[in-house]
Parts: structure tokens; C-alpha cells; sequence
């Protein structure tokens, strides 16, 4: 028996808009588009045959900058339940959290986080500023506006220091280069950096330790991801970069390998989910998320990110984190749907007194 909700997967048609996405220099392997949104586009039938198993009327819609014109059709199609798949608006970032306003504007359910908490998510410094007035670990950084302002007297972070941008995700801009020994290696990437991308950067003291990836589902953390760099040369930083996420026969591609579930001691896997969940409720966040940490030598969990629209293709992390779970890729997008039709179900009983 199917369900008689109209579900609409919103999503944004991926558009490039940087030259290049890997933090260094434009490479043809990178053929100018943004992969960590081409993926995903690439699965979206798939996605809709499946939910089309248990809804009756389940269709895509593609987001555009023609805001009328989304209204209209949304209004048109008036949808019980969007998916928001939407991670920017023609290839920008910045605006992934205005389409995710704009359903809450037309009081339109949507999968996933709130506006608030995209946007908060989105820039880095803000993520670690409510991070630390909830009194959660993450690395000391500071905000590169400008390259001439950049001096050595008025830097305070210790070195080695890891650059990225303030205002992406998906690794965009990070590469080998990003981690930094000393002030003159800190210029010449930021540099590059500014100039390639035109937007302020972060560094942030760079933690030498495990990288794990902890899924969030509803109130659960599912099983800890650790991302393993065996065989990388010894001269690259363990970093997850663009190229690791995206180029596939890329050296850091080949040798940052997930293990999920991560092995960890029991002390440490709790003290893990534990910031993990804390980081997640001091965002606000609802539905899913992934929160990246870095655990250091003296065992100590750093809240490095925090990501409230992961990734949820058909091979990536979060999914591999649900099947260790034992919840099949069919079974995630259902429950994506309980808990935001759920969500929609108590606020139309609140409306009604």
C-alpha cells in the first residue's frame, strides 16, 4: 500500500562556477565541474523510483536563482513534503540556505535542517563560535580577509595551521597545500586561495590525530566512520581533500579508505558520540547530519565540522553508516520522510488546538 502525500525532491542542477575546486591549481581531471554535486544529480531517478514505491505522486523539481519562479510552480505543484537535496543555487553555496527560507516562507514541510541552521552550518567561524559557547573542543582559528593584512606579528595561531574556505563545503578548495608549516608557506596558499575563490578563508590549528565521520539519523549516531590513510606518502598531510572525496584516481582518492564501524575503545567512542550529539543540538539540528571530528594524540575529540546536508548518495559515507546500522539506502529516505511528515503532523495538530 502506498502513501497519498505529494512528495517533490527539490534539487539544484549542478553549475560550476570556480575554475578549479581542488585548492590548487586547475588540473583537466576536474573537467570544471563541481563533482560533489554531479554525483549526486546522477542518482536522483533512482531516487525517485524508490520513493515512488511507497508514494503515489512523487516527482523532481529543479531549483533555479528565478525565485518567482520557483514560488509559482511550488505553489502550483503544492507538495505535502519537499526533500531538500538543495546545496546551492547555480553553483553558489551561499545560497543553499535561502531556498530552505523560502519552503519555510510557503509553510511547506521539507526534509533535513532549517535555514537557520544551513546558514550557520555553512560558515565555519559562526559553526565553531556556537560550538565553543556550548563548551565543545575545536581547533583555535581566526578569519583571512585580506592578503595584504596578513602578518606574522599579528598572527597567534600555532603552526602547523590548516587553510580552508569560510563559506564551502564538500572539501571544496582543500588540497595537500592547505596545511601550512610556517608563515611564508601560510602567505603564498592564501594567496592563492583568495584570489582563486574571492571569499575569506579560516585557518585553524591543525590537529594531528584519527579523522572520524559520525552519522546522525533522528537522535541516533550511527556507527563511527574513521577515514584510513594507509599508503599515503608520508609527505601528505592526513587531510581529506577534494581530490580524496572526488577524483577517483587521485593519490589521496586511492589512500583515504573509510572503516565503518571505526575501531575504537569503548571510552572512546562514547566521549565521540557524545560531542557529536552535543555538537548536533547546539546547531539546532533536525532529521540528519554528519559531524566531522579529529580525535588527537592525548584522545581528545575536536569538532572540526559540522555538516547539516550531507552527502546521502547511494556510495557515500552517511549511507555506509546507515548499513552498518542495518538500515538499507530504501529505509534511510523512508525515514527522512516519518520524521518530516511526523514534523508536519504535530504542527497542523498545534494549528488546530
Amino acid at each position: 500500500m502506498t502513501a497519498t502525500e505529494k512528495i517533490l525532491i527539490c534539487y539544484n542542477p549542478p553549475k560550476s562556477v570556480f575554475k578549479t575546486y581542488s585548492g590548487k591549481p586547475f588540473s583537466e581531471k576536474e573537467k570544471f565541474n563541481d563533482l560533489s554535486e554531479t554525483a549526486f544529480y546522477t542518482q536522483l531517478e533512482s531516487i525517485k523510483d524508490i520513493l515512488g514505491k511507497h508514494f503515489t505522486d512523487v516527482a523532481l523539481f529543479p531549483i533555479h536563482k528565478d525565485i518567482r519562479k520557483n514560488i509559482k510552480a511550488l505553489q502550483k505543484i503544492s507538495p505535502d513534503l519537499i526533500f531538500n537535496f538543495v546545496e546551492s543555487v547555480e553553483g553558489k553555496a551561499e545560497y543553499e540556505y535561502c531556498i530552505a527560507a523560502l519552503f519555510e516562507l510557503l509553510a511547506i514541510e521539507f526534509t533535513g535542517n532549517t535555514a537557520i541552521t544551513l546558514g550557520n552550518c555553512l560558515n565555519k567561524e559562526r559553526t565553531k563560535n556556537i560550538l565553543r559557547s556550548f563548551g565543545l573542543a575545536t581547533p583555535h582559528s581566526l578569519i583571512i580577509k585580506n592578503y595584504k593584512e596578513l602578518e606574522l606579528k599579528n598572527f597567534e595561531l600555532n603552526f602547523p595551521v590548516i587553510l580552508k574556505l569560510l563559506r564551502e563545503d564538500a572539501s571544496i578548495g582543500i588540497s595537500e597545500y592547505s596545511v601550512v608549516e610556517n608563515f611564508a608557506k601560510l602567505k603564498k596558499q592564501a594567496g592563492f586561495l583568495l584570489n582563486t575563490y574571492n571569499q575569506e578563508l579560516i585557518a585553524e590549528e591543525y590537529i594531528d590525530g584519527r579523522e572520524l565521520n559520525v552519522a546522525i539519523l533522528g537522535n541516533t549516531v550511527l556507527p563511527i566512520s574513521e577515514i584510513q590513510f594507509k599508503g599515503l606518502p608520508a609527505k601528505l598531510p592526513k587531510i581529506v581533500t577534494y581530490e580524496g572525496k572526488w577524483i577517483e584516481d587521485s593519490i589521496y582518492y586511492k589512500h583515504t579508505i573509510p572503516l565503518c564501524p571505526a575501531k575504537l575503545n569503548k571510552k572512546l567512542k562514547k566521549e565521540v558520540e557524545d560531542t557529536a550529539l552535543s555538537a548536533f543540538f547546539a546547531l539546532n539540528c533536525r532529521d540528519y547530519a554528519r559531524v566531522d571530528i579529529r580525535v588527537s594524540k592525548n584522545n581528545v575529540p575536536y569538532v572540526i565540522e559540522v555538516n547539516p546536508n550531507p552527502d546521502i548518495s547511494i556510495d557515500s559515507g552517511f549511507v555506509r553508516a546507515a548499513s552498518a546500522a542495518g538500515i538499507s539506502y530504501e529505509q534511510l529516505l523512508l525515514k527522512l520522510a516519518e520524521l518530516a511528515l511526523a514534523r508536519k503532523k504535530y504542527d497542523t495538530q498545534i494549528k488546530a488546538g
